[in-house]
């Protein structure tokens, strides 16, 4: 997708000057930082183009205030549960607010990886073998004996992260057994489920996917470099940590795949607007799907800006093109 489809929207006349938006961030997940960070970046990026927004977080005082002055849409930058498990936005359906993104059921889905990942297997999208454990059965079938069959089952190394969460907590590599312990602990800290998934060695590759009115497009890929090996909070958002590659140094007929499983990715969960696919390509140049994230951050070191900059495209009209389009479901 050119520059010309973004240029051409017209997010800054008159009608989107009448808009009312409201930008939800903060909340009370373990990525509120985050969160705040995204949502501020967003409110810049709304008024450098004339959509007037404001910014509120998600407490007590949102659904007084959204009744008092209703918006003529919400962009949501709430990450973790708030922002991603469903339930805000089956709020907002019900007080008759439009927001950017995905409905409620889809968000669910996306929101629970291992649901995504069957969903995803399902449709033919490749995605690497896993195994669900709630701290509860590994409990009562004792640790042991259900690690050993982990890794029976699945060999080394592997990846343990929570089976709900996002922004790289709670999630390690194991390369030997003897620490697969540990990682579960630290996993079960920030989730009740671990998912437990086969590494598998390659590129790490983001592609985020947007809809300013013609459908869904795939975003240049980002190629993520962390510098101690794995993509957690610290590498995400700290500075020095990470290396991208925008786009990212793949040859041309990988990228075109990687675009394409990217939006099989975004249409087999039933996505609209927006969405960010994580990808591994393994040496064979085949693409894996890990995770799907229907509310991308948006901060300065965040992909999906970073994808919206490789594009040729400005990131407030794209924002400004998507609250338009939110708009309309009124």
């Amino acid at each position: 997708m050119g520059a010309a489809a973004a240029e051409g929207t017209d997010v800054s006349g008159p009608t989107a000057e009448d808009l009312h938006v409201v930008v939800l961030a903060g909340g009370l997940s373990y990525e509120r930082d985050v969160s705040l960070r995204s949502g501020r970046r967003v409110l810049d990026a709304l008024r450098s183009v004339g959509v007037p927004a404001e910014l509120r977080d998600a407490d007590v005082a949102l659904l007084p205030a959204l009744a008092a002055d209703p918006p003529d849409a919400v962009v949501i930058a709430l990450h973790g549960a708030t922002g991603e498990d469903g339930s805000l936005r089956g709020v907002l359906d019900l007080c008759g607010i439009p927001y950017v993104g995905c409905d409620a059921r889809a968000s669910r889905l996306a929101w629970d990886k291992p649901s995504a990942k069957a969903v995803l297997r399902e449709a033919g999208i490749a995605t690497p073998d896993w195994v669900a454990l709630p701290h509860d059965r590994f409990s009562e079938l004792g640790a042991v004996a259900v690690l050993d069959r982990i890794v029976d089952r699945l060999g080394l190394p592997l990846m343990v992260k929570p089976a709900q969460g996002g922004s790289g907590l709670g999630a390690a590599v194991v390369r030997d057994a003897g620490s697969l312990p540990a990682a579960m602990v630290g996993c079960f800290a920030y989730d009740p489920t671990a998912l437990v998934e086969r590494y598998v060695p390659g590129m790490d590759v983001a592609v985020s996917v947007i809809d300013l009115g013609d459908g869904p497009q795939a975003l240049p890929p980002v190629e993520i470099v962390p510098r101690n090996g794995v993509y957690d909070y610290a590498a995400r958002y700290t500075a020095g940590r990470t290396t991208w590659h925008t786009p990212a140094r793949l040859e041309p007929a990988v990228a075109e795949a990687v675009g394409e499983v990217a939006l099989a990715a975004h249409a087999a969960l039933g996505l609209r607007d927006l969405s960010r696919v994580d990808l591994i390509v393994d040496a064979a140049g085949q693409p894996h799907v890990l995770e799907v994230n229907v509310s991308p951050g948006m901060t300065e070191t965040s992909l999906l800006p970073l994808a919206v900059q490789a594009a040729g495209l400005d990131f407030g009209r794209v924002i400004g093109s998507l609250v338009a389009r939110a708009a309309t479901r009124r």
